[in-house]
């Protein structure tokens, strides 16, 4: 059954430092936010839903899908998945799918650089897509894990989301 996969960069967080030592525990900034809220509200404009979002455990990523599966109708569960923690295996991520193989469309929230590595390795890429906070792709794919190149057929910036919102 063919998918819809939604690539998702987490959004703008508090700066690793004294406050944040441990880079899992860093929030999303109030800045953030906002702009997430913007970007569930052009997703919802678009048409857009998910039948689940599966997130990074990291509370950055976290909130994110939280916060864009708030702004949709109707409101898709979210799941965490160490899948989509920083480092975690090209496998790991397939495996994820596989478990979800009868969703027809699936959010993934991560980080850089592994999301970019992610969606290349996804559409049969070797260079890596540029994924700015707050960016999302949409990458078509046969099947459930995918086994060859799907198709990307769109990556959007964190600004043209929220112009799409107003």
């Amino acid at each position: 059954m063919a998918a819809e996969l939604y690539l998702i960069r987490h959004g703008v967080a508090a700066e690793r430092g004294d406050a944040w030592p441990e880079d899992a525990k860093r929030p999303l900034t109030d800045r953030g936010v906002r702009r997430l809220r913007k970007a569930a509200a052009a997703l919802s404009a678009l048409g857009v839903s998910f039948d689940v979002l599966l997130s990074s455990p990291l509370v950055r990523a976290r909130q994110t899908a939280e916060i864009l599966a708030a702004g949709l109708e109707p409101h898709p569960p979210v799941e965490l998945s160490d899948a989509l923690s920083p480092g975690a295996p090209y496998s790991a991520v397939l495996d994820e799918l596989g478990r979800h193989a009868r969703c027809r469309r699936i959010a993934l929230v991560g980080h850089e650089p592994g999301i970019g590595a992610l969606a290349a390795r996804l559409i049969g890429s070797r260079q890596a897509l540029v994924f700015k906070k707050g960016a999302i792709a949409r990458i078509d794919v046969p099947a459930l894990p995918p086994a060859g190149a799907g198709t990307l057929r769109w990556l959007v910036t964190p600004r043209l989301l929220r112009r799409l919102a107003r």
